[in-house]
């Protein structure tokens, strides 16, 4: 029998011609996560050491920890949840905008339309259902809690995101599937003083999904890779922790 195509697809993608870069944090009781929310607790249920011949732990976790996704309905009444995304929305073309060096300089750094436009100017428009990563290397902080969460002396919190004009621009003129960043929220807290979470509200109204809290956004390219973005289908949630991976050339 001949090689069925799609195997032959797989193997050529596990080929050294290829690369796979894991997106994804791995955390535990001790992980950074947005303050709001309590510390995730790991119980061990069953184990070899007590006798048992498995082992089997209890994790007591908020949806929205770690590397995760947010369904629609975490800011929008009428979103979907998890188990209503589709599997075709678990893959897209990826586009990563770099603007480590502006976040460098300012941790209140907010992607802009211009950033948008730059990345084009290189790279080519933006593809339609394409998945845009704000690059900020602020995963490289990770897992020092105070570093993810940049406090001043005031108690205000730092950390960069996107702009909402940004966010509508890919939305509305480019069409996205989704978005995704490494900071915690969608939008850096000084710019939502007034409107509080104004730009995740938005983006997940319009129906997409967004992935926080993304690592090694420095190890794809801006442009050519595809994103796969997996979690559980957990009936109703509004997020779950996620396993997000890249597959670009090697």
């Amino acid at each position: 029998m001949a090689t069925p195509k799609l195997w032959s697809l797989l193997a050529e993608l596990k080929s050294p011609s290829y690369k796979w870069v894991d997106l994804t944090h791995a955390f535990d009781d001790d992980s950074p996560h947005w303050q709001g929310f309590p510390a995730m607790t790991t119980k061990l249920v069953y184990d070899y050491k007590n006798g048992d011949i498995f082992q089997t732990q209890q994790f007591t976790v908020v949806g929205q920890y770690g590397t995760h996704v947010d369904a629609p309905i975490h800011f929008y009444p009428e979103g979907r949840t998890l188990d209503e995304i589709e599997v075709t929305e678990f893959t897209y073309p990826l586009c990563v905008i770099d603007v480590h060096n502006q976040v460098a300089a300012n941790p209140d750094y907010a992607l802009s339309i211009a950033d948008i436009k730059t990345f084009e100017e290189s790279y080519g428009q933006i593809p339609d259902g394409a998945f845009v990563a704000m690059r900020s290397d602020w995963c490289k902080r990770w897992p020092d809690e105070k570093g993810c969460m940049e406090f001043d002396e005031k108690g205000n919190v730092h950390y960069p995101g996107w702009s909402l004009e940004a966010i509508k621009f890919l939305v509305e003129e480019r069409n996205v599937g989704a978005i995704g960043h490494e900071a915690f929220d969608t939008a850096p807290p000084a710019l939502e003083e007034d409107k509080p979470m104004e730009s995740e509200t938005y983006i997940l109204s319009q129906n997409r999904i967004q992935i926080e809290v993304m690592a090694n956004l420095d190890k794809v390219p801006p442009a050519g890779a595809i994103i796969f973005c997996t979690f559980p289908k957990a009936k109703n949630a509004s997020g779950f922790p996620a396993r997000c991976f890249a597959l670009c050339e090697a």
